[in-house]
């Protein structure tokens, strides 16, 4: 299994090759993979978007007036049997 940093590299790619934008941070127990999503974003960017979050541990889309619309994916530095744990109590970024 490739290495979280590996995973999240790939994600950043797959951001930039889909015409994003990425960022990615380092956090306390995982990576996160983050780009601004333009309110002209078209209906086959929108799927080339979700087809590629699927990819990540889990994900999500802050929609705010300040800061406007930013697309995130998380890849979590624990192993899977830990990452489990993680999610079933609801852990949000």
């Amino acid at each position: 299994m490739p290495s979280p940093q590996a995973r999240a590299d790939h994600l950043a790619e797959r951001f930039v090759a889909a015409g994003f934008t990425p960022r990615v941070t380092d956090q306390s127990g995982y990576l996160c993979v983050e780009t601004e999503v333009s309110d002209a974003i078209s209906a086959a960017s929108w799927q080339e978007l979700l087809a590629l979050l699927e990819a990540a541990d889990w994900f999500g889309l802050v929609d705010s007036a300040e800061r406007g619309r930013t697309a995130w994916a998380a890849v979590s530095k624990e192993t899977p049997a830990t990452l489990h744990h993680v999610r079933g109590h609801g852990h949000q970024l």
